[in-house]
């Protein structure tokens, strides 16, 4: 045989070879995608639950979970987040716990020191020992649920346990109670306006900081002393800031107080419905997430029939509806968090100054693994006003050797487990007067609480923990206090009965979008950090724009895109005068734009340039540059800079580092040279072909797999949206530079779910969340929702026909 028909058979040989591997390896890859799919249909024999249960799931993947008893239906509510979202259970855990660099390595080394140094499962595990009763009972069946399908059921890790090389470890009700914590972390903030003013402190005068970080509209600023020099009067000036320790410690935390992460709800009463019985809106605004951070489940058992939003990792139904009541939540944003500037005792370093002396720090020690490399240990330090939340940052503090350490004080740090008690309660309520009743329980976060029931009532509570401060605190949680002041000390809590609420107005609606939620008369402070009112005032024109409202209608406000804030500064923009060569073609575009933020229309896109120009010109060489960008992050200083342009405010104007004065109008017309520069490069230089949504995507980030280049396109979601920050259809405009892609206007920030309820008719009730059921990432069911939710569409609230049916019957006990 010749040389070329011997190599040509091995050749064939190899390529017969190879396909045969590449055949194996794609059965094997089948076979392992059908595995790790939770079986929907069969019956399964586990030990926990007390009788038969039944996981009912429609085509939308939505579970019906049918029980005789609230034990055996949260088992099956933790089964069934187990089975679609137990890679999402891993990621709540690992939050919780500060454990997320050994499965991610170094990079997430500073978020879990921040995390122990905060003590968040410290503060679960104290409060799991004071739960008991029917909560007690709830969290052990919900746990035992989630741990019967991973020891049990689970044939297959799910994707990203693979991929990272984990196995999940099982359940712990410590890990549900850290969650809650966590979620209470993500609608609080406060702790960050401090922080940045500490920071502006050294930098401008409190005058200007009040300007900068302006009050609530028709308020005064409600501090006006001199920061610089109470820092003098503390001894701590003598102290600089440390700016690396500063970026790291707000770098390691996890985001919260975000501008644009807050909600909508209203509720009409039968009077303002053409059903003649109440009808309710609700639409939580938080970070965007794959799958999303809401599970939808419908749960039936001897006396309770309810359906809603879950969160995996805790038992229950949130915000839903049940036969006789539904409700929904918005964020009341209190400032429930302050910080303390904590004295060392120069005599004894374990030891800081208190008003009676000083005392020992309560320690504890920490080891953090870390993959791939060595475990770091750290020793956690905690003040009587809560943990040194400055020994997360690197170096030796923010204001170095020696200087004082900043501790925190929080209510979720300190409450017990009634949050989740309340909770519970409230979805079995019957009458409003039964679910503010329960709501009397709730700890944090504080949120603003509607409901409406089939007798016809309409109310609102405000619920949650709030501190009280002595009337000679003359900081009143704007700025870090000293520690070593009583005066500075919370004088107890806001009585539960005492918190805001209104039940059945004479107007026949309520509503509330994050704004002030009390008048001028209300003797308690509650916070100074409300959100602009814009939405708000768009959802009370829209309420007032007809006598009756039809569940439809409700639904038409959930898809307003109408921007207050955008028409508030919108003669400014149209002023602005700019030589670049598409100036007229983007004013012509300006003079026909109502601050309507539609997606396929290219105003908008130029408008939001021009803000961030605008702002970054303006204020970023008084605050410094560092600082501007990384505080963009959680604000837009929109409310600074409406004030300055109304005030045609020169100081702020003029640019600093230039020997020119700069007016407000040079300064406006630079930034539209600058915006059309940037969308030109960007979009091209058609302003036709321009589209708000090109650059305006919401995006659902995946944990850990959006920071992988190669994986981020397979796992987070995307669609275009409109809306801005400021409309009733929210979508945060990001105006820092993505991180990772360099995307600007990408929003993270929306409706993470929407509902309309009809208390008379429930068939009607309809609800949508922004991802889909499962979190499997190669389930159809993984991005079933995207489209609709972008069209702000929705599904049934209680559901159609079953297309599949899982059984679980207690196993036979050992003899």
């Amino acid at each position: 045989m010749s040389e070329p028909l011997r190599i040509g058979r091995w050749l064939r040989r190899l390529v017969v070879v190879l396909g045969l591997m590449l055949a194996v390896a794609a059965a094997a890859v089948a076979l392992y995608a059908q595995r790790v799919l939770p079986r929907g249909a069969g019956a399964i024999a586990l030990p926990g639950p007390q009788a038969e249960l039944r996981i009912e799931r429609d085509e939308h993947g939505v579970p019906t979970i049918r029980a005789a008893s609230l034990d055996d239906a949260m088992f099956g509510l933790g089964f069934a987040h187990a089975q679609d979202r137990l890679w999402q259970l891993e990621t709540h855990r690992r939050i919780g716990a500060g454990r997320l660099a050994e499965a991610f390595g170094p990079g997430a080394l500073d978020n879990d020191r921040f995390l122990r140094a905060l003590g968040v499962r410290r503060a679960a595990a104290a409060q799991w020992a004071q739960v008991d009763g029917e909560t007690r009972s709830a969290l052990l069946a919900y746990t035992a649920g989630i741990n019967a399908f991973v020891e049990r059921e689970m044939k297959a890790r799910p994707p990203e346990f693979v991929l990272l090389g984990l196995h999940p470890e099982p359940w712990d009700p410590v890990d549900s109670l850290a969650w809650a914590i966590m979620m209470a972390w993500d609608l609080g903030g406060n702790w960050g306006s401090e922080l940045l003013r500490l920071q502006l402190a050294a930098k401008l005068p409190t005058a200007r900081i009040n300007e900068l970080l302006p009050p609530y509209p028709g308020e005064r600023p409600l501090v006006s002393a001199d920061y610089a020099a109470l820092l003098r009067d503390w001894q701590v000036a003598g102290h600089a800031l440390d700016g690396r320790a500063l970026a790291s410690l707000e770098r390691a935390a996890p985001p919260s107080g975000v501008e644009g992460a807050g909600s909508n709800n209203w509720v009409l009463a039968g009077s303002r419905s053409a059903t003649g019985r109440p009808l309710l809106a609700n639409d939580p605004h938080l970070k965007l997430s794959a799958p999303a951070l809401w599970y939808f489940a419908r749960i039936e058992m001897p006396g309770l029939k309810v359906a809603g939003a879950t969160l995996p990792g805790l038992p229950g139904v949130v915000l839903g509806q049940n036969e006789h009541i539904a409700w929904g939540y918005t964020n009341t944003n209190p400032d429930v968090q302050d910080l303390y500037l904590e004295r060392i005792d120069p005599a004894d370093p374990a030891r800081y100054r208190t008003p009676e002396g000083s005392a020992p720090f309560e320690t504890a020690e920490e080891t953090i693994r870390v993959k791939g490399q060595p475990d770091v240990k750290l020793t956690t330090r905690r003040t009587r006003h809560g943990p040194v939340i400055s020994d997360a940052g690197v170096g030796q503090g923010v204001f170095g050797a020696g200087g004082p350490l900043l501790a925190m004080r929080w209510t979720a740090l300190e409450g017990g487990p009634g949050t989740l008690e309340a909770s519970l309660a409230m979805q079995r309520a019957r009458s409003v007067d039964e679910f503010v009743a329960a709501s009397a329980r709730h700890v944090a976060p504080m949120q603003n609480m509607v409901v409406a029931d089939r007798a016809g009532r309409i109310g609102f509570v405000a619920a949650g923990r709030v501190p009280l401060r002595r009337a000679d605190n003359e900081l009143k949680g704007q700025f870090p206090a000293p520690g070593w002041d009583a005066r500075y000390d919370w004088a107890g809590h806001i009585d539960a009965a005492a918190t805001p609420r209104e039940l059945d107005p004479p107007r026949g609606w309520i509503a509330t979008s994050n704004q002030r939620i009390h008048g001028d008369t209300y003797p308690h402070y509650l916070t100074s950090e409300w959100a602009p009112p814009y939405r708000q005032q768009r959802i009370e024109q829209l309420l007032g724009a007809r006598t009756q409202h039809t569940l439809d209608d409700l639904a038409a406000m959930h898809a307003d895109v109408k921007s207050l804030a955008t028409q508030r500064l919108l003669p400014h923009a149209r002023r602005a005068q700019s030589t670049h060569r598409l100036a007229v073609a983007a004013q012509q575009r300006l003079a026909a734009f109502d601050g309507t933020m539609a997606a396929d229309d290219a105003a908008p896109l130029v408008f939001y340039a021009w803000v961030r120009q605008l702002a970054a010109g303006v204020f970023a060489d008084e605050v410094g540059a560092p600082l501007y960008e990384r505080s963009l992050g959680s604000r837009s200083f929109r409310d600074a800079l409406e004030g300055v342009l109304e005030r045609d405010d020169a100081w702020w104007c003029d640019d600093k580092a230039t020997p020119e004065s700069e007016s407000c109008a040079a300064q406006s017309g630079a930034a539209l040279t600058r915006a059309l520069d940037e969308l030109a490069a960007r979009h091209g230089e058609d302003i036709g072909r321009w589209r708000w949504g090109d650059a305006h995507v919401a995006r659902s980030e995946h944990r850990p797999f959006s920071r992988v280049g190669a994986l981020a396109g397979l796992f987070e979601l995307r669609t275009p949206v409109g809306g801005d920050t400021y409309t009733v259809n929210v979508s945060r405009v990001g105006l820092r530079p993505d991180a990772r892609t360099g995307e600007l206007y990408i929003d993270e920030h929306g409706p993470s779910m929407r509902a309309l309820y009809d208390v008379a008719d429930p068939a009607q009730s309809r609800y949508m969340h922004s991802t889909g059921q499962s979190g499997l990432v190669h389930s159809p069911l993984y991005r079933s929702f995207v489209a609709r939710w972008a069209q702000v569409e929705y599904l049934p609230l209680w559901g159609g026909a079953a297309v599949d049916t899982l059984v679980l019957t207690p196993a036979p006990q050992a003899p």
